[in-house]
């Protein structure tokens, strides 16, 4: 059985639609919470994957999510070993940040429905054809610049980019395929979560849009794991050391 490790920065995220996609496919997940003050290892040994998830602050504001740092380094190691690793919102600047791009806290809230344009980076990218024409909600905080040399290849209606390569193993998303409308409604329970203004049209938008964005949801699941091989197994099975005694 695959297993992932997802990282998970706020109370009311999680793989939501992707989760259904991937568990159909014999793929296990590990959730690490470092919101809760929990330490994230530091190893990719027993792993396939990870995925960084939607976030809920700028990667910039060290109170809010002082383990920044510590993410860096396991993405670090994740590549380091080979594996495969998908960045989210708040986990795609993550990933922008560690390949070089510069990382700021404005504008706050970037919260929009878009249609999607595959760019000639994208041209031949399963991801990118997957989307390309498809509206989708996009959804974080702050903004990334990208590294110099690295095309994107997906952007918005203005432009903007919301997918890249960072590697060939690496997706970096700022579309969310993974929110459905409860999630959204978690996120207007939350206790102190910031959001933006519009987070009302943004919840109608999605139950409007649930049974188009479910279908979506499975074209870009489909994508990934074919573009990154998600189907094969790569970890390693911890090693015990047993003493016989005699």
């Amino acid at each position: 059985m695959k297993r992932f490790m997802l990282v998970q920065h706020s109370y009311s995220e999680f793989l939501g639609m992707v989760e259904k996609q991937l568990e159909s496919r014999n793929i296990g997940f590990q959730y690490q919470r470092p919101f809760l003050g929990v330490d994230l290892p530091s190893t990719a040994t027993q792993h396939d994957a990870l995925w960084l998830l939607g976030g809920a602050y700028p990667i910039t504001d060290e109170e809010a999510c002082p383990w920044v740092e510590q993410e860096l380094r396991l993405l670090t190691n994740f590549k380091k070993m080979n594996r495969p690793v998908v960045g989210i919102g708040f986990g795609a600047l993550v990933m922008i940040l560690q390949a070089g791009g510069e990382v700021t806290d404005e504008p706050y809230f970037n919260a929009y429905w878009t249609t999607c344009h595959k760019t000639e980076a994208g041209k031949d990218d399963l991801l990118a054809n997957a989307v390309d024409g498809k509206k989708l909600l996009v959804m974080y905080n702050g903004d990334a610049t990208l590294p110099e040399g690295m095309e994107p290849i997906v952007v918005d209606d203005n432009g903007h980019w919301l997918a890249v390569r960072t590697d060939d193993l690496s997706y970096a998303m700022l579309f969310r395929p993974e929110i459905k409308p409860g999630m959204i409604e978690d996120m207007l329970m939350e206790d102190n979560r910031p959001l933006p203004d519009n987070i009302g049209e943004i919840l109608a938008e999605a139950r409007e849009r649930w049974p188009v964005n479910q279908q979506i949801s499975a074209d870009i699941c489909l994508a990934l794991v074919t573009a990154l091989d998600l189907m094969t197994e790569r970890h390693k099975m911890p090693v015990f050391n047993l003493n016989v005694v005699k």
